[in-house]
């Protein structure tokens, strides 16, 4: 199942506790798309979701500066 969060213009590290919390909710091998704001965000995000263990599918920028992280759940 793929399911996305739009966290753009929230705030470190409120960003990466809702993105934990939604990939808490979610079954291993799920798929979340998370929407961030360039700089911080998605270093910090990105970096936080990987010690945690996920994977990071992909990571793509977009026209207005936004990136879009892909990450695939593992099994907790």
């Amino acid at each position: 199942m793929t399911q996305t969060l739009d966290l753009k213009n929230t705030p470190c590290p409120i960003n990466f506790v809702r993105t934990k919390l939604k990939l808490d909710d979610m079954q291993a091998g799920d798929q979340l798309t998370v929407a961030l704001d360039d700089g911080e965000a998605i270093s910090s995000v990105e970096m936080s979701i990987q010690q945690e263990g996920h994977n990071i599918k992909s990571k793509i920028q977009q026209n207005d500066g936004s990136w879009l992280l892909e990450i695939i759940k593992t099994a907790s």
